[in-house]
């Protein structure tokens, strides 16, 4: 039997740095990492909301550590510190760089110059073209998993959808 190259399954995982329903998904997200390793790739989608002052600096700080390699390493890093980045702000952002070995005053420079404006920008809004209306929310082949308050049981259903694609090659 040849081995097949499939394209990895696609998991968006539209997210907000400064929420604490975000920062309690990680151990899915890291599960669903470990299951699966190449096989899904998941991409962290920036949704913002208003109610948290620092998300968008802390989404646009994520796209310039992605940049620098360590997307999803920042995102963690950050999410972990949640309560820090709301009573602090822009500074733990730095903090979290510096402690990742990023180059922070680029990512400092980048908040300035807003060069990630356009791409937090435009996931927010296809996040809101496509419903979502809180994080973490999860899209994976057509369809979303609305985390928010409750992640009981999305863990697996993302495995089922997954498992159901993989197979599709």
């Amino acid at each position: 039997m040849s081995e097949t190259h499939t394209s990895p399954v696609v998991l968006d995982v539209w997210c907000e740095l400064q929420c604490p329903d975000c920062h309690q998904a990680l151990e899915d997200i890291r599960a669903l990492r470990a299951r699966y390793g190449d096989r899904l790739e998941i991409r962290l989608r920036h949704f913002p909301l208003e109610k948290h002052k620092h998300s968008y600096a802390a989404a646009q700080a994520a796209e310039e550590a992605a940049e620098q390699g360590k997307g999803w390493a920042y995102a963690e890093a950050v999410l972990a510190r949640t309560a820090d980045v709301a009573s602090h702000g822009e500074k733990v952002l730095l903090e979290v760089a510096r402690e990742l070995g990023l180059d922070a005053e680029e990512i400092d420079t980048a908040l300035i110059d807003g060069r990630h404006t356009l791409t937090v920008d435009a996931d927010h809004a296809e996040g809101r073209a496509i419903g979502v209306t809180g994080t973490p929310t999860y899209v994976i082949g057509d369809e979303r998993l609305d985390g928010g308050q409750s992640q009981e049981g999305l863990r697996e259903r993302v495995e089922e959808i997954a498992d159901r694609l993989l197979a599709q090659g």
